[in-house]
């Protein structure tokens, strides 16, 4: 079993309640976004070249990712984050004003959704007992379109089965019937 699989499942195990894993489709992107954002305005000069900070930790994220495996999802994962980072690296040039609200907002709107996903699954977010939760939430929630949209059933079936099945709402029906 390679790296990013055993990290989907380690992170699986704190995301069996759809209603949390609903939250993080909006939670994660936003957190993303916030980042790049935020990253996006602190600058660095190199031999002459400038860089922005949230180029270099794509960068960073990106070499980590790669050495995960799965090529599959690491890949639709750093084109993920790059559509995410191309989308906020010209607010890093933004007014300051705009700059903060929208990365700073962002932010919170997004780790609101995450705990609201955590208090309905009852647990604590994974990055607590692992801090490579935080990178492996995007990989996770791209993880979760693809199984949504029908690939890779043979990952989607293992992570089942060492995390457990996304719980089902009990269905509700009325007494006496």
């Amino acid at each position: 079993m390679d790296n990013a699989t055993s990290l989907l499942v380690q992170y699986a195990r704190y995301h069996r309640d759809p209603r949390n894993i609903a939250t993080h489709y909006v939670g994660i992107p936003l957190i993303v976004f916030a980042i790049g954002v935020l990253l996006a305005r602190a600058q660095l000069t190199v031999a002459a070249m400038t860089i922005s900070l949230d180029v270099v930790a794509y960068l960073l994220a990106a070499l980590w990712y790669l050495r995960q495996g799965q090529r599959t999802i690491t890949l639709a994962t750093l084109a993920a984050i790059g559509v995410l980072l191309a989308l906020a690296h010209p607010l890093g040039a933004a007014p300051l004003a705009t700059w903060l609200s929208v990365g700073v907002g962002s932010f919170v709107v997004g780790w609101v959704f995450q705990f609201v996903g955590h208090y309905w699954e009852g647990r604590k977010p994974a990055f607590v007992d692992d801090l490579r939760g935080l990178l492996v939430g995007p990989m996770f929630v791209v993880a979760e379109v693809w199984f949504t949209l029908g690939g890779g059933k043979a990952l989607h079936d293992h992570i089942a089965q060492q995390a457990g099945l996304v719980m089902r709402q009990a269905r509700r029906t009325p007494q006496g019937t």
